[in-house]
């Protein structure tokens, strides 16, 4: 798969709640940071951020661009269940493919 392909399926496991499809795709030495999360690992991912999506009711990627050999930028917008649209950014690496890094940028409030 290409680093995108990757990052694609990343989030459909995420939005489905697929641990194990999840788990195929983050390498064993993933790093997870956003304004959160400062490098958390693996087990601290799927204990804390990996559940958050029953809080989405709707999530689109917007952008998925290549930023290197190994290296993706996305931007996805996404709605709460509780309201609000709102758009972020991350950086994600991907290595044989599996993600090795995410490094997520979160946006405010949009539209």
């Amino acid at each position: 798969m290409t680093p995108e392909e990757v990052v694609r399926a990343q989030f459909d496991a995420y939005r489905r709640q697929d641990r194990a499809a999840s788990e195929a795709l983050l390498a064993p030495q993933l790093t997870f940071t956003s304004p959160q999360d400062d490098h958390i690992d693996r087990q601290a991912f799927f204990e804390r951020c990996f559940p958050t999506a029953d809080r989405v009711s709707r999530q689109e990627l917007l952008h998925v661009v290549p930023a290197g050999a190994q290296d993706v930028f996305i931007m996805y917008e996404y709605d709460l269940k509780t309201g609000g649209t709102h758009r972020n950014t991350e950086l994600i690496s991907v290595v044989d493919d599996q993600i090795v890094e995410m490094q997520v940028f979160f946006g405010g409030s949009f539209g």
